[in-house]
């Protein structure tokens, strides 16, 4: 199997590529050799490169420069992700895609299935809906899978890395609390793609959802960086964190309160339910440790 990897420098790209290679050739492409801004790039790549799968882990992800940017973001996450679907169908190839739970609006008071209401917020969230929309008009060869609050040992920067950075230099640290949500580390994703691509067919294709189990808020969840770290010996200065609202903290895009994603139709599919985001989150730290 041939493999195109789009997005190749980021985050979840560099945690995908090692795994991929288990299921065929893997030719990853950074933005230098896959603009997905632009159209043409990228029904040329695929022209040249012929692939039996795609994986689309590329996206513009500045949430809140995504207000100011509204037609790169569209560009991106929009219209790409459609031109894609539409060079796939041509080449009888298949599509795993990511999403985000920010194409919900966060007024549930359960975990969203994948059936529920869409109704995101700003302009990052719409971006990301155009493009499933634009994914499934093209046709059914994909997979869309929605997930959230992602965060790894690869890419520019994350929540953790931001915690940990903070966390070295400040005693003292506010952090929202109003906000619930699922942390998922890029480790446990990429491995959910390595046991979904051997069950690529028409049956499975669609639309399913997956973040590591268990719920929390930001608060929460830097609290809990703060105590695996310290248990690792990182340098830490931190002697506070204090819990504050979203309002005390106003940002130029808009974020759902609660987005918390079912991922019972993927533990359906794949047969064992994702592990709990502590436990990722001790594995991404354990890697962390060395390099900080």
């Amino acid at each position: 199997m041939k493999i195109l990897l789009a997005g190749g420098s980021g985050q979840l790209a560099q945690e995908l590529q090692p795994i991929l290679l288990s299921s065929g050739e893997v030719i990853a492409l950074d933005r230098t050799r896959l603009d997905l801004s632009q159209p043409e790039s990228i029904r040329q790549a695929m022209g040249e490169i012929q692939p039996n799968l795609v994986v689309n882990a590329g996206a513009y992800t500045a949430v809140d420069k995504a207000e100011s940017e509204p037609e790169l973001a569209n560009a991106i996450n929009g219209i790409a992700p459609g031109i894609i679907a539409e060079e796939c169908e041509k080449l009888g190839a298949s599509l795993i895609h990511f999403s985000t739970d920010y194409v919900f609006d966060g007024s549930h008071g359960s975990a969203y299935l994948e059936t529920d209401s869409t109704n995101p917020l700003g302009t990052y969230g719409k971006s990301k809906l155009a493009g499933e929309e634009a994914i499934r008009k093209a046709g059914n060869r994909h997979i869309i899978i929605r997930t959230a609050w992602v965060y790894g040992n690869g890419g520019k920067g994350n929540f953790v890395k931001t915690m940990l950075r903070l966390g070295k230099e400040r005693e003292e640290i506010r952090v929202v609390a109003d906000q619930i949500g699922s942390p998922t580390w890029t480790g446990d994703l990429a491995e959910a793609i390595s046991q979904i691509i051997p069950l690529l067919g028409l049956e499975n294709f669609g639309t399913y959802q997956y973040t590591n189990s268990g719920v929390c808020s930001w608060y929460d969840f830097a609290i809990a960086i703060f105590e695996e770290a310290a248990k690792l010996g990182f340098p830490l200065k931190v002697q506070r964190v204090i819990p504050i609202t979203t309002a005390e903290y106003p940002t130029p895009a808009k974020r759902p309160a609660f987005s918390v994603l079912s991922t019972v139709k993927i533990s359906a599919l794949l047969g064992t339910y994702p592990p709990h985001w502590r436990q990722g989150l001790r594995q991404m730290l354990a890697r962390e440790v060395s390099r900080f």
